[in-house]
């Protein structure tokens, strides 16, 4: 596996192309919006092709090498 990671929400969600970027899986938004529409990013096992897709606390991310868990701030 490559990367696993938990992301701390401090809002209520966090747009999915922002959470790749910040998670740097992708170098920048633009390309965090490309992989997305390309089917690459996988929302609680479902593939997610809407690039604001909002991400909450809970959730699951994952894709070809890494793994990310959104979890609450201070939780």
């Amino acid at each position: 596996m490559g990367v696993r990671e938990t992301f701390e929400l401090t809002t209520d969600y966090i747009p999915l192309c922002d959470l790749l970027k910040y998670c740097a899986v992708t170098d920048t938004g633009g390309q965090a919006k490309h992989f997305i529409a390309e089917g690459n990013v996988m929302v609680d096992g479902e593939v997610e092709l809407r690039k604001t897709c909002k991400i909450r606390a809970g959730q699951v991310v994952t894709g070809d090498g890494f793994e990310i868990e959104v979890v609450a701030a201070g939780g």
